[in-house]
């Protein structure tokens, strides 16, 4: 028998586009809805399995299906998604809560159908996914930082297990990882617990003393603490041959991407730092996306090389999705939210929103704090005003405006400066002044060094 399945009754309105077809995806089971003229049974539901992803396909072959909606549900959607886009088929991928509000009872069923109903008016709006070598390219990235980040928590086990022996050497070093730090917690590992032997893997340019380190390693040496620092250790240790595979794997992949730019044409760094931090892929990174993009990103302050890989990997270089910078900010959520009630603009506040892309843009105008450049400024002019944390959003929409206009126009960013960014603000700042004193029926005028109007 059957399952029954509540139709919809065609409506009046036009529809622009009339092969659509709805599905509302789940862990086990999708179900879908196509219009009630195609199929005798136009609401059908569908496993999960690889099979049955292909047999849904065929189904909406045969139902003359052009153009097919869904929610992005987890991760679930996914499989799906490729399947459907190698068959040909437009797969517009939609935000579950811009559909949350079904009239009537809520099923699975009526979600389809809902999406359907609502995509064949055009009515709804595709999310972001790049191109396929840009998704790629994303896994590899988003792989990366899921091991630094799991590479970290060992590290917060290494400092536990010290502190539970009293050993303090995160107190007398910067790093327990580092060069000082990883020589004398193997050397403990491998048995030696003289303080005086220990202290002597100081590296020269530790800042401690050797008499301070000394101090700091005289601990209790309980079994079990050792035990959980020679795991930390050990797990730490995996976790960096993990990052360093994923490395090989993305310098392999970049290099087989389309190149738009010779390396010949890269400007000169602008950076101090030249050589990358510990926790950045080890490759010249730097040219290597300079070759992808066209342009050198790094040219702009707060943003290093592997900040662009982390962005290419998140947005990819088509600015062309997005009609100006400003709906590049908005999609992103750097921008607040409009609201005004009786014709009065009332100040909203950022809503939360876990963007991948947008934390990077904050991180990197974190970056600028204390930088003497023109984006720099503009921070802590902005701290003054708003405060810290409204002045890392100003900041990081700034940036973010700025790669989207560099990205679009393949033109070079050249940083004003400091100085040049403080007279354009005095000289906004007069013509402001002059704009209220006419306002008010005045000329300003300016005044000589005895204090007499000229």
């Amino acid at each position: 028998m059957k399952p029954h399945y509540r139709s919809r009754a065609a409506g009046s309105t036009r529809r622009l586009y009339p092969d659509a077809a709805g599905i509302d995806v789940g862990a086990s089971v999708h179900y879908v809805a196509v219009p009630a003229d195609r199929d005798s049974q136009p609401v059908r539901h569908f496993t999960a399995f690889t099979e049955d992803l292909f047999a849904l396909a065929d189904w909406l072959s045969s139902c003359r299906i052009t153009s097919v909606a869904m929610e992005a549900t987890g991760v679930y959607w996914i499989p799906l998604f490729e399947i459907l886009e190698r068959r040909g088929f437009e797969v517009v991928l939609v935000n579950a809560r811009h559909v949350k509000n079904v009239p009537g009872r809520k099923s699975d069923v009526i979600d389809c159908q809902w999406l359907q109903e609502l995509h064949s008016l055009g009515m709804l709006s595709a999310s972001f996914r790049p191109s396929d070598a840009v998704v790629a390219l994303r896994g590899y990235v988003r792989q990366r930082k899921m091991l630094v980040q799991y590479a970290a928590a060992h590290v917060q086990h290494m400092h536990k297990a010290l502190v539970q022996m009293n050993v303090l050497l995160q107190n007398v070093v910067s790093d327990v990882t580092g060069t000082t730090g990883m020589k004398i917690i193997r050397a403990i590992l491998a048995g030696e617990r003289d303080p005086k032997v220990l202290a002597q893997h100081r590296d020269y340019r530790c800042k401690a003393s050797v008499e301070t380190i000394e101090k700091s390693l005289i601990g209790n040496w309980r079994a079990e603490h050792l035990f959980a620092l020679r795991q930390a250790v050990e797990l730490n240790d995996f976790y960096h041959r993990q990052i360093t595979d994923c490395d090989h794997m993305i310098e392999s992949y970049t290099s087989s991407l389309q190149k738009v730019a010779e390396v010949a044409a890269l400007p000169p760094s602008t950076k101090l730092r030249k050589t990358p931090e510990r926790n950045e892929p080890q490759f010249d990174l730097r040219s290597r996306m300079f070759e992808i993009v066209g342009v050198d990103l790094t040219q702009i302050d707060g943003i290093r090389a592997y900040t662009v890989l982390q962005l290419i990997a998140e947005i990819g270089t088509d600015m062309s999705r997005w009609k100006t910078a400003s709906h590049f900010a908005s999609w992103l959520g750097l921008c607040p939210p409009i609201n005004i009630t009786g014709g009065v603009r009332h100040r909203g506040w950022i809503p939360s929103k876990a963007h991948r892309a947008a934390a990077i843009f904050r991180m990197a105008a974190v970056n600028v704090r204390n930088s003497r450049s023109a984006i720099g400024t503009f921070f802590r002019r902005k701290r003054s005003q708003l405060g810290p944390a409204r002045a890392v959003v100003a900041t990081a929409h700034k940036l973010a405006r700025i790669v989207y206009t560099v990205l679009s126009t393949r033109s070079q960013f050249i940083d004003p400066g400091e100085h040049a960014y403080e007279q354009n603000s005095r000289e906004r700042a007069l013509r402001a002044l002059h704009r209220k004193a006419h306002a008010f029926g005045f000329v300003l005028a300016p005044i000589n060094t005895q204090g007499a109007v000229t």
